[in-house]
C-alpha cells in the first residue's frame, strides 16, 4: 500500500492485536474501519505515531486524496471532541488517515484540549 499523501510506500506497525500502516516518509498512520477508536481505548497506542506534529502539519494542507484501499476520493473531517484535528476518511471502506501527531492528540485529550474547544465554540 502507498501512502495517500506522499504516496511513498507504507509499512505495517502492529500494537497489541491492531496492525495499522505507517507511511515510511511522511509518518502518516492509515487505519482500517474504526481501528483508530479501538487503539483509542489502549494504554500506549500513541507510540505507534513517531512522526512530529510539525511533519503532520506540512501534509495536513494535502486535500482532495485517494483511499489507499479502494480509490474513493477521501473526505476531511474533524474530530467533534476536538475540532482542531482534521483527519481524511473514505466514505466506501470507511478507512481514516491521520497526518504524523495526530493521532498521538487524538489519544491523548488533554486540559489544553478543553481550552481549544471552548475557544472554537465561543467563535461560532
Amino acid at each position: 500500500m502507498d501512502c495517500p499523501k506522499c504516496q511513498s510506500p507504507m509499512e505495517a506497525v502492529v500494537y497489541e492485536s491492531f496492525e495499522v500502516n505507517r507511511c515510511t516518509k511522511c509518518k502518516g498512520l492509515w487505519f482500517d474501519l474504526r481501528e483508530q477508536e479501538h487503539l483509542k481505548a489502549l494504554e500506549g497506542s500513541e507510540r505507534i505515531d513517531v512522526g512530529t506534529s510539525g511533519e503532520g502539519a506540512a501534509y495536513n494542507e494535502i486535500g482532495g486524496i485517494e483511499c489507499p484501499i479502494c480509490r474513493t476520493l477521501m473526505i476531511r473531517m474533524v474530530d467533534a471532541q476536538q475540532p482542531h484535528i482534521w483527519y481524511e476518511s473514505c466514505p466506501t471502506c470507511y478507512g481514516v488517515f491521520f497526518d504524523a501527531g495526530e493521532f498521538r492528540d487524538y489519544r491523548e485529550r488533554t486540559i489544553l484540549d478543553l481550552f481549544k474547544d471552548l475557544t472554537a465554540k465561543e467563535r461560532k
